[in-house]
């Protein structure tokens, strides 16, 4: 077994794996989005911009 494939073998469950922390993220926060009970962001226009962030 030659080197290369350790090294292309990690490259891709790497990869495999951030791109399922980013699948997650992502539904973790359309369900956070689409939840009218969830916190706003202190980003939000109508909230107080020095509260306690939603997400801590």
């Amino acid at each position: 077994m030659d080197w290369t494939y350790l090294i292309g073998a990690l490259a891709f469950v790497t990869l495999l794996t951030w791109i399922g922390i980013a699948y997650l993220a992502k539904r973790k926060t359309e369900a956070r989005m689409d939840d009218p009970n969830a916190r706003k962001s202190t980003l939000a226009t109508d909230k107080d911009p020095h509260a306690k962030p939603a997400d801590v």
